[in-house]
């Protein structure tokens, strides 16, 4: 019987840079930039959330080692933590991929709108968003897939746009001859400072997503105590320079305060490069690409909730398929319809960030916490060859106090969706006790009816 191959350190590298880089660097240096003082307060950003999602990484992979099962992420909090607890931080969980989904659409929107309308509004950008998640529910409902070749195609566009971006440094002709910070005539205190610190992180957060998923691969690599660890180091370090050199090119090329105000930033390069025809093919190449993102988190996230069904954790209804077209009919919908809904309450790409982030907040320090209880039950793990960190209390500390950091910034500066998001929390543990004590009740019933027998 043969052994599958295990993934070798280039493996393991590629995969890392596949899962973080993703659409948020086409639109979060806006964000960032507008809560950045100066350039260097700009770049020192994207260095530390580089920084923060190796720890994250380093963490996710050893929680993976220690417990080892395929899609885990969800279900380590079942293992680690009361299941009302583990039942309410998943289902936000999927509430966050939902709206990390509807932003994504928007970014897409804003590029592909400013082509078609002249000056078109923040509504009209959602309701693009809206359309090309319902095209997407309908493509997947029946049972259509976009080949894994197509994926691939869309894949090496977007790398294939982030190196011309970065290409652009190399022509100081398009640069903007100013491109210094204009000083505030107002003061800024060391308090609004660590405020728009933690505004500008929020952005790079949500653009160095996706390093999660190791979590899934730990005893999928060769020599995993040197190659996981490696793989996931130089892969995190490859966005890191990869990501600072875009951000150099818009430094340069749109200029730090343009930069602040600018929509469709990576067109802008683009025109700036090609002329206006450069600013036409980028968006819609950047249009499509948002769609591929969109199609795969709708095949990717039902499938998420059915196992969750299966495990009990979300209700029997998400079972539900339609065998002839392998469609999870039921959580399909249902997650489109969230992605939906997040776009009418907040039709903004800055309002859904907010959103996003508080909800991963709670998710990522929760679940990183938990390797704390892991390390202590699976003792007897240690020197078998798993995946175990070095500097351990210290990477998973700094990335829990990352994470409760912007947090804590987002309920202090965007206090609406830090409650609405600690309101739904609260509500799905609420629900779980609910149910909870009906499948009691119900159980009880059954036994008496058994024992009148």
């Amino acid at each position: 019987m043969n052994q599958r191959q295990k993934l070798s350190l280039f493996d393991i590298t590629m995969i890392v840079i596949g899962l973080v880089i993703g659409m948020g660097i086409f639109r979060t240096a806006k964000d960032a930039a507008a809560s950045s003082s100066s350039p260097a307060f700009y770049f020192s950003i994207w260095i530390l959330g580089g920084l923060i999602a190796l720890c994250g990484a380093l963490t996710y992979a050893e929680i993976g080692s220690r417990y080892p099962i395929t899609g885990g992420y969800y279900k380590i909090f079942a293992v680690c933590y009361h299941p009302s607890l583990a039942f309410g931080i998943n289902c936000i969980i999927l509430i966050s991929n939902a709206a990390s989904l509807s932003g994504v659409a928007l970014i897409g929107s804003e590029y592909i709108a400013a082509i078609i309308f002249q000056n078109p509004s923040s509504f009209t950008e959602a309701m693009i968003a809206v359309s090309a998640i319902v095209l997407f529910y309908g493509v997947n409902l029946m049972g259509l897939r976009m080949s894994s070749k197509t994926q691939n195609v869309l894949m090496i566009i977007k790398m294939s746009m982030i190196l011309i971006l970065i290409a652009a440094i190399f022509f100081p002709q398009l640069y903007n001859s100013n491109t210094q910070a204009v000083a505030s005539s107002t003061g800024i205190t060391s308090m609004s400072n660590i405020l728009l610190f933690g505004v500008a992180l929020k952005a790079a957060s949500f653009t160095y997503g996706g390093y999660q998923q190791t979590i899934n691969f730990g005893e999928e690599v060769q020599n995993p105590q040197k190659n996981l660890p490696r793989g996931i180091v130089i892969g995190i370090f490859v966005i890191i320079a990869l990501y600072l050199s875009v951000n150099y090119s818009y430094y340069k090329i749109i200029g730090f305060n343009e930069l602040k105000t600018t929509k469709g930033i990576a067109a802008v390069v683009a025109e700036k490069m090609f002329g206006e025809s450069g600013k036409y093919i980028f968006s819609v190449l950047l249009f499509l690409a948002v769609l591929a993102y969109v199609n795969v988190l709708l095949l990717s996230n039902p499938r998420v909730m059915y196992a969750m069904s299966l495990d009990g954790i979300l209700p029997a209804a998400f079972k539900k398929k339609d065998e002839k077209k392998d469609v999870l009919t039921v959580s399909l919908t249902v997650f489109a319809a969230i992605c939906v809904i997040v776009l009418f309450f907040a039709d903004r790409f800055e309002q859904i960030l907010s959103f996003s982030i508080f909800l991963d907040s709670i998710g990522m320090a929760t679940s990183a916490a938990s390797i704390f209880i892991l390390r202590k039950r699976t003792k007897h793990l240690d020197n078998t060859g798993i995946y175990k960190m070095k500097l351990y209390p210290l990477l998973p500390v700094l990335f829990i106090i990352a994470y409760v950091f912007v947090g804590t910034v987002i309920a202090i500066t965007n206090p609406q969706y830090a409650i609405t998001g600690t309101v739904v929390l609260a509500v799905f543990i609420v629900l779980y006790f609910i149910f909870h004590k009906k499948e009691k009740t119900d159980k009880d019933f059954n036994e008496k009816d058994l024992l009148k027998e």
